[in-house]
């Protein structure tokens, strides 16, 4: 059998980030009583770790935090203020910019403490791991667009080949099959959709980066409000016909019926929304728990149980990164394809009497 060399890097991979973990934790035994029983809360840690924050912290050895500060932008009635996170000194979260005093709270929100009113529109971890899928989706895309240029009428090669079936799957088993004859207009938005939602799901398994940005729900809902926003402004007549007055049902049915149908557009794009948000942050936390028995146990036999369960939960995770994606883009496409249908109840009438 030959050695996997990919899968290796993977285990090794996720063995490391275990053991940066490990000393992030491990470091609660060196601090004071108090400290230390403030960080044995292991609901707040876990939380932490699935939350946006203003800096990416890498691992600490000893009362050293290895991290990447990022920019804080914040706007109030004196103007613009712009300074990095690391001026957020640990113990000392407070920082003064002219007139204006800055306050960071346990939960990496930002507040000025005379309670004067603050627009915060920093660079945070979940907005600069989204500048940096951005910038993995277009070099990856323009080099496959450039691909098909040079490489007409030849068999795909590198990049190329990986990414030709997958955009053949969504046209052919999504696109098509769920919207029909007009699924072109709707490729771009389609194809957009699900590489985005796959690169972010799959960025937030990355050790030492860890950014939720589709475990975010202002993220899943700007995508849901994205779906709904084109399913109406594409939808014909027929669709509005079939939420307003669905054919072949009595009045007074109606009555009940289009309230629900109407209702339903909202409720369609939410279930979008808290399905995506759900199953990536749920994928996360159960994660972290697994890693949390080892210090709340502290025995060595749990940590040899616990570390193969991790190293199971990141390859499955590595399967639903991929599958939230499908069926994200798998419900839109039906979504846009209830839009377009077209009339065809005269032409079942005729098949059933035929």
């Amino acid at each position: 059998m030959k050695l996997n060399i990919n899968k290796l890097s993977q285990i090794l991979f996720l063995a490391l980030f275990a053991t940066f973990f490990a000393f992030n934790l491990a470091n609660a035994q060196d601090k004071k009583p108090e400290e230390a029983k403030k960080e044995e809360n292991i609901g707040d840690i876990i939380l932490h770790h699935v939350g946006d924050s203003h800096e990416f912290h890498f691992f600490t050895i000893g009362h050293t935090h290895v991290t990447l500060p990022l920019p804080v932008i914040l706007y109030s009635d004196n103007g613009l203020d712009v300074f990095m996170s690391s001026e957020f000194h640990h113990g000392e979260k407070s920082v003064t910019k002219g007139a204006n005093t800055y306050q960071l709270d346990s939960h990496d929100h930002i507040k000025e403490i005379s309670g004067k009113k603050i627009y915060d529109i920093s660079i945070t971890k979940n907005v600069a791991a989204l500048f940096l899928s951005l910038i993995v989706l277009v070099f990856v895309f323009t080099s496959v667009a450039s691909a098909y240029k040079k490489n007409q009428g030849q068999a795909p090669k590198g990049m190329q080949s990986f990414f030709e079936p997958i955009i053949v799957f969504v046209r052919d088993e999504i696109a098509k099959k769920s919207i029909g004859h007009k699924y072109e207009r709707y490729m771009p938005y389609l194809l957009t959709l699900f590489f985005f939602i796959w690169f972010n799901n799959m960025l937030g398994l990355l050790p030492l980066i860890g950014a939720n940005v589709t475990g975010n729900i202002a993220i899943t809902l700007v995508l849901s409000a994205l779906t709904l926003i084109i399913t109406l402004a594409t939808s014909n007549k027929n669709y509005w016909g079939h939420i307003l007055a669905m054919p072949g049902v009595p009045k007074w049915v109606l009555l009940i019926l289009t309230p629900v149908e109407l209702l339903g557009i909202l409720t369609k794009p939410f279930s979008l929304m808290i399905r995506l948000f759900a199953n990536i942050t749920a994928g996360h936390i159960v994660i972290l728990s697994f890693i949390c028995l080892i210090f709340i146990f502290k025995n060595a036999i749990v940590g040899t149980v616990v570390v193969p369960l991790v190293v199971a939960m990141n390859c499955l995770e590595i399967f639903v990164a991929l599958l939230q994606a499908y069926v994200f883009t798998l419900l839109t496409a039906i979504y846009f394809g209830s839009s377009v249908e077209e009339h065809h109840h005269e032409d079942e009438k005729h098949s059933v009497a035929h």
